[in-house]
């Protein structure tokens, strides 16, 4: 039975704290199981797009933690890495604020050399979820190039430069879409690992300038997701422990691997009585980090 059931994951937007997602692929490899579908947004659409590339959750968890334990190294190739200044601008070269983010995904995502130039190459079925900036609208890509259709969904507002998909451009999937398992509805088994977190601290401390906008920013993605969890939920939701964690703790990654670890486990319960006794339990089953 477990070979003919659908599954479909979705995984969610969240920065660094998306580094969790991980957790759940490796679930995925060592029940011997492979979604039919992935739907990512954001962070999502990286560990998503690794995952249908053919790239192991062991891997990319090597990989990951080997990665941003060179902390200096990574710091080099981000000042390298630099949007263009006011030298540039005296050169005759464009001015920009922004990060490229398809070159961020070059020299930032661990793996993205064994990424396939298409969609059509990927070995699992992938939806990549942007938002039409002019189009106050959502975005699902799924065929065509790949590498752009990632940039466009964690082009952050303010930090990376909009994508243009289809002469249209885009930012952050977030915005639209912070935790895409309607895009993956269609499968039997649908699950979800939410890692949008939200603000913590003293409830009477005036947070900081970059602490209001980030956290800003999470309260309207889960707001979305509370508003989308209303009509319409994932058989099992995965909400790893990372609110103590921020957007860019990209050098914390093994901290947050290594938090979320003992979640595998409950999640391979749920999993595997999902296949094998679909209707001895109720669905909609939550498990939170």
């Amino acid at each position: 039975m477990a070979s003919d059931i659908q599954i479909g994951l979705a995984l969610g937007g969240g920065g660094a704290r998306g580094m969790a997602h991980i957790l759940v692929c490796e679930v995925f490899d060592e029940l011997g199981l492979k979604p039919s579908v992935i739907a990512g947004t954001s962070i999502g659409a990286i560990i998503g797009a690794g995952y249908a590339s053919g790239i192991s959750g062991r891997e990319m968890h090597e990989q990951a933690v080997a990665f941003y334990s060179r902390r200096r190294e990574v710091l080099s190739k981000l000042w390298r890495a630099r949007p263009l200044g006011f030298k540039d601008l005296i050169r005759g070269r464009l001015l920009s604020a922004q990060f490229d983010p398809e070159l961020i995904i070059d020299q930032f995502v661990p793996g993205s050399e064994k990424f396939p130039e298409t969609f059509e190459e990927l070995q699992i079925r992938l939806k990549v979820i942007a938002c039409d900036f002019y189009g106050w609208s959502e975005t699902v890509i799924e065929k065509g190039l790949l590498r752009p259709a990632i940039a466009a969904s964690i082009a952050i507002p303010s930090v990376f430069k909009p994508t243009p998909i289809d002469g249209r451009m885009q930012i952050d999937g977030g915005v639209f879409n912070p935790l895409p398992f309607d895009h993956v509805a269609e499968a039997d088994l649908v699950i979800a690992c939410d890692v949008a977190g939200g603000p913590t601290g003293e409830p009477d401390v005036a947070p900081g300038l970059l602490e209001t906008v980030v956290g800003a920013a999470q309260i309207s993605m889960q707001a979305i997701t509370a508003e989308k969890l209303k009509w319409h939920q994932p058989d099992i939701l995965v909400r790893p422990d990372i609110n103590g964690f921020f957007i860019l703790d990209f050098f914390r990654t093994e901290e947050i691997l290594n938090l979320n670890e003992g979640l595998k486990d409950e999640l391979k319960q749920r999993i595997d009585h999902a296949i094998h006794s679909p209707f001895s339990e109720p669905r909609n089953l939550a498990i939170v980090g």
